[in-house]
């Protein structure tokens, strides 16, 4: 059992028998009348973010999430498909649950998927993905030195400002996190 004091960021918890992760956390002390714990939670099922006050009394069970290494096969537009690497099993997830991270994967690619009751609830990415440029206006000679952006159309779809010197097929590191062009690959 966990303490709300306990719930730190990262920390994964049950409220209302669903599965939570806490992104913000933030105590107050009231002196000996105890502690108030503000916290941001996102649900794992539905993906909503919401705001929680709890006193320093209040106990949660930890939320029993575990991660298998799934290999990505393809997608319908409505949901991606998923392989076990162990056991061959083939899963599917709604892109509402994949959270823009279908931006991210190509086919093959090996992902860790977060199970809840051994069901797949989402997708955990690498915080890097290597992607190519599909479309870019051609950055001209003389604006190297501005440091402007233009946008770049990758692989999957994404678009992302990247600077004048990226041309087309230009591999690009992404941040998964941000969705920022850092360098090329």
């Amino acid at each position: 059992m966990y303490n709300a004091s306990d719930l730190k960021i990262g920390k994964k918890f049950i409220m209302d028998d669903q599965p939570y992760e806490v992104t913000s956390y933030a105590q107050k002390v009231m002196g000996r009348w105890g502690s108030i714990i503000n916290i941001k939670a996102k649900n794992l099922l539905t993906g909503s973010n919401i705001p929680k006050t709890f006193s320093d009394h209040d106990r949660f069970e930890p939320a029993d999430i575990i991660t298998n290494s799934y290999d990505y096969l393809y997608s319908d537009w409505e949901e991606y498909y998923f392989m076990n690497q162990e056991t061959f099993d083939q899963v599917s997830l709604e892109k509402n649950a994949l959270d823009w991270a279908e931006f991210f994967l190509t086919d093959g690619d090996k992902v860790k998927l977060q199970e809840f009751n051994w069901n797949p609830i989402n997708v955990h990415l690498e915080p890097v993905c290597v992607l190519e440029v599909m479309e870019t206006p051609p950055g001209e000679k003389w604006d190297t030195a501005t440091g402007w952006k233009k946008p770049a159309t990758l692989s999957t779809g994404l678009v992302v400002q990247v600077p004048l010197f990226i041309k087309v097929w230009d591999k690009l590191k992404i941040d998964t996190r941000t969705k920022d062009y850092m360098s090329r690959a």
